[in-house]
């Protein structure tokens, strides 16, 4: 049907001059499209279109390539299709999750990792100082000489033989003797312009001096006229500090004494001390059988070679010679990091040593490890290792002091300078 009126020849030109004003045309209604809610990807999807959301068609292409499944193209364009859905980049952290602030990680992770080493650290340190005995109190000692430059420890190696098993007696060759003696005194100084270790011959002839007895609270008159190790069997480790002091004018701040068994778990606790013996020698008493050369010496034999006297032509001279070598080696094997940090290496070596090792009540486990340094510093040269000086043989095959080299020598450690005395044998 034609809608547009027959009068008028309205169309098909007119004779009317003037033009006829606008009329309204009818036509036919689109029926109205109900609004649809949004998509549930609309927001992050920059693809999306409101013709997209409301399922309105306008038929025309967006230009994508047809020929995909059922006439859309290969992303899914044409009517009713669902846009692409949005897929994440490489460290986003997964859909919806932010990337991962590694900064952030790391720093948290470093600082979880000091804390648990600060507290390993700190419970060894307490672990470690409540197995120290420090039953040595030298308050007890009188007439004390004055305070010096520089930290200074008597050093003593006892032949206690307490908790050894008759079997561990043999094979370490300490025979079975009651009570307990000094086998190797030494006096450490451990001083800014280096450190000293001073041993002091166990028959060395000197005057026990007036004391009050550790335990009886007893005095008792002085005593001249003997070894040296006679005042440690008399009254243990006070009377011998008492004697050191007294016969060399030297204050000791610290005592620190360990027995046989202490001394040989130790080493085996290291594994081992490596030791270069320039001469080998024989024993049968202390039961050292040595080569020349370098070599790892375990605990049995490390005592062997400390306690051998009778192999030598200067006898016990030679012997602290020996022992001061060996406890160099041994404290600078000892401090280490990899002894210290490690703790497969650090807890078995503080075990086998801290419960025979006895100390004065003023030591601390930092003491300790002072001391230890400097006998490592000793080792590495940055020392003097020495005999106390002397002059001379006395009675009962002991060993007279040179009293003015000793005089000279303690006066240089109290004043902090460089030890340029010598032993002189």
């Amino acid at each position: 049907m034609n809608d547009w009126p027959e009068d008028g020849g309205y169309g098909r030109g007119s004779a009317n001059p003037q033009p006829e004003g606008p009329r309204r045309m009818s036509h036919v209604q689109r029926p109205q499209v109900p609004q649809q809610p949004p998509r549930h990807d609309q927001g992050y999807n920059p693809n999306f279109t409101q013709a997209q959301g409301s399922g309105y068609d306008s038929g025309y292409s967006s230009g994508q390539v047809y020929g995909g499944p059922q006439g859309r193209g290969p992303q899914g364009g044409g009517r009713g299709t669902v846009p692409p859905q949005y897929t994440p980049g490489p460290g986003s952290g997964g859909p919806g999750r932010p990337a991962p602030d590694w900064r952030k990680r790391i720093k948290v992770g470093s600082i979880v990792l000091v804390v648990a080493v600060a507290a390993w650290g700190i419970g060894t340190y307490a672990w470690a100082g409540s197995q120290m005995r420090n039953e040595v109190d030298l308050s007890k000692v009188i007439e004390r000489p004055s305070e010096g430059d520089c930290t200074t420890y008597l050093i003593v190696g006892s032949d206690s033989r307490e908790g050894m098993s008759a079997e561990e007696k043999k094979k370490l060759h300490t025979g079975s003797a009651e009570g307990k003696r000094t086998d190797s005194m030494m006096i450490l100084a451990a001083c800014s312009s280096g450190n000293t270790m001073v041993s002091l011959p166990r028959d060395s002839w000197v005057t026990i001096p007036n004391f009050v007895g550790s335990e009886s609270g007893k005095s008792y008159p002085a005593r001249g006229g003997s070894k040296l190790n006679a005042a440690y069997a008399m009254d243990g480790p006070e009377l011998l500090v008492r004697t050191v002091e007294f016969n060399t004018g030297l204050r000791i701040d610290h005592y620190a004494e360990i027995g046989f068994a202490g001394f040989a778990n130790i080493v085996d606790a290291l594994g081992g001390v490596e030791l270069n013996i320039e001469k080998g020698f024989k024993d049968k008493k202390s039961g050292a059988d040595f080569q020349a050369g370098t070599q790892t010496l375990n605990g049995e034999q490390a005592l062997a070679f400390v306690r051998t006297r009778y192999a030598f032509a200067e006898s016990d001279l030679q012997r602290t010679k020996n022992q001061q070598k060996f406890l160099s080696a041994l404290a600078n094997q000892a401090a280490t990091p990899g002894t210290i940090i490690n703790p497969f290496a650090l807890y078995p070596t503080l075990g086998a040593g801290l419960d025979t090792l006895i100390v004065d009540k003023d030591m601390s486990l930092y003491d300790l490890g002072k001391m230890f340094f400097a006998m490592k510093g000793v080792n590495s040269g940055d020392g003097t290792s020495m005999n106390m000086p002397i002059s001379g043989s006395a009675p009962q095959g002991s060993l007279k002091w040179d009293m003015p080299k000793v005089k000279q020598l303690v006066q240089q450690i109290q004043n902090d300078e460089k030890v340029t005395v010598e032993s002189g044998r």
